[in-house]
């Protein structure tokens, strides 16, 4: 860890320097409070241990001018006098804790790796605050086709890559990955089965509390065109009017894991440049920062257009795709992956069936053949958003079965899920109008009206109005249907 001294005495520094040394920190050293200031505007430190008096001022004035500067490590003051009134203005001006003179230089490494450890575990729980305030539910990893295997063994290869810090000496060393696929193909998934790979790894615990390292969602696209600088890299107090505190930013959040860079083509040039120096060297400065903080993360990035185009237009820059296409995933389309769609659509079903507590549902012959051969633009979102409504309203009285009709895919009948729909109806012809198959039975007209009334009042959940307006009536002539059918309780009729 890194550590700065601030002690007039030079024998007590220098013994301090020395015995902290030997325990594996780096330590800078100082005995001017001028010199301190410097270094803490200039430079990163973990702990910073200063004595009260110094020569040419306080050192609690040191502590309360890095903690308003964004100083976020551990700060330790050394008084020879150790009263309770020194210790509380100490805590006041920003300090952690306070040593007394004359130290004990034995037990001073273990008092550090204490202060230490406590300064890691309210990082991290600090960070993980913030993370479950922006947490995306990560999917099951699903499918057993042929291509969505490549792309698994690919990703769990690239998870076996170490974690390594960027060193000048050998260059980038830094690992990088990008996704290229449809919208909604699985590229986030691919993304923390990456990430849950790799932190099986020994070297999985960056801050050493048994924690699991953070994974970062980052959607590009969502970020505030204004606030991206700050969103990514943090910003400091002052830096901009709303700015009060110090703000860590999502690369900090995701130092020692993995960073998610959603649609990554949407970052503006303008701030490619210093993506590109983050992901290169692991180095960035806040907003309004003067010094650099450095970073070990795990950098994915994902791309549902061509980012060839983009260059070509002038948004993105070149180089940035050189390093970001170290390593690349082709993500298949759901279309092209022969039977997983059969297994995601059931597999969906069974888990919503168990968390909410309800009996099984299956899928009926014809449903399994619509969603066999449907295109699924969406891919895998489509898909499972499909069945997550589908499951909402399926009539368990019917076995718990899906049929085709409730898929409400293009060219399937048009039925709804509580009910099979009107007798003899069939799909859409090419004039946008109900066909029915008479062979299949008799189609009455009341049956039919019956039906579109109840299909309408689904849709707007027992609303009558709404309905009325749907249908083109007015709400006497729909209350008047209502009665006729003996629809008396239109949102019972709904929701049973």
């Amino acid at each position: 860890m890194r550590i700065l001294i601030i002690e007039d005495e030079q024998g007590l520094r220098l013994s301090m320097a020395r015995v902290l040394g030997r325990a594996g920190h780096s330590i800078t050293q100082t005995g001017s409070r001028t010199e301190a200031g410097e270094l803490l505007r200039n430079a990163e430190f973990d702990l910073v241990i200063s004595d009260v008096n110094l020569p040419d001022g306080s050192g609690l004035d040191v502590l309360q001018q890095a903690r308003a500067d964004g100083f976020e490590g551990v700060a330790v003051v050394i008084t020879a006098f150790g009263t309770i009134q020194t210790a509380v203005q100490a805590m006041r001006q920003g300090a952690d804790d306070f040593l007394q003179k004359p130290l004990k230089m034995e037990e001073l490494p273990l008092q550090v790796d204490k202060w230490l450890q406590q300064r890691r575990v309210v990082r991290r729980l600090e960070l993980y605050e913030r993370l479950e305030r922006t947490r995306e539910t990560g999917a099951t990893i699903l499918g057993r086709s042929r291509a969505w295997e490549e792309a698994l063994r690919m990703s769990e290869r690239l998870a076996a890559i170490p974690l390594e810090a960027p060193s000048e000496e050998d260059g980038v060393t830094l690992p990088t990955v990008l996704l290229l696929g449809e919208t909604g193909s699985g590229k986030g998934v691919l993304a923390r089965h990456i990430h849950r790979a790799a932190a099986k790894s020994a070297a999985a615990d960056p801050l050493g509390d048994g924690h699991a390292p953070p994974f970062v969602h980052v959607n590009c696209a969502a970020l505030p065109l204004t606030l991206v600088d700050g969103e990514l890299f943090g910003h400091e107090r002052g830096a901009f009017t709303d700015a009060r505190e110090a703000r860590a930013g999502l690369f900090e959040m995701a130092d020692g894991g993995t960073i998610f860079l959603d649609e990554i083509s949407e970052i503006p040039v303008e701030l490619q440049a210093k993506l590109l120096l983050v992901v290169e060297q692991g180095r960035f400065r806040r907003v309004g920062g003067g010094k650099d903080r450095t970073v070990r993360v795990r950098v994915i990035a994902a791309s549902n257009t061509d980012l060839e185009q983009r260059i070509a237009k002038g948004a993105f820059r070149r180089d940035l795709l050189y390093r970001l296409n170290a390593f690349t995933v082709q993500v298949p389309p759901l279309r092209q992956r022969e039977g997983d769609a059969l297994l995601i659509a059931q597999s969906t079903l069974d888990r919503l069936a168990r968390r909410h507590g309800r009996p099984p549902v299956r899928l009926a012959e014809d449903a399994q053949a619509a969603i066999a051969t449907y295109s699924w633009p969406g891919n895998v979102r489509e898909l499972v958003n499909t069945i997550q409504r589908v499951a909402m309203f399926c009539d368990a009285g019917d076995g718990g079965c899906v049929h085709a009709p409730d898929l409400g895919l293009p060219g399937a009948p048009a039925e709804s899920a509580a009910g099979r729909g009107a007798p003899g109806e069939s799909a859409l012809g090419p004039d946008g109008l109900p066909v029915f198959d008479f062979l299949r039975g008799n189609c009455k007209a009341d049956d039919v009206e019956k039906s579109l009334i109840l299909q309408a009042l689904r849709h707007t959940r027992g609303n009558v109005s709404r309905a009325a307006r749907l249908l083109g009536l007015t709400r006497a002539s729909m209350r008047h249907r209502l009665e006729r059918h003996g629809l008396k309780d239109p949102v019972a009729e709904v929701t049973d």
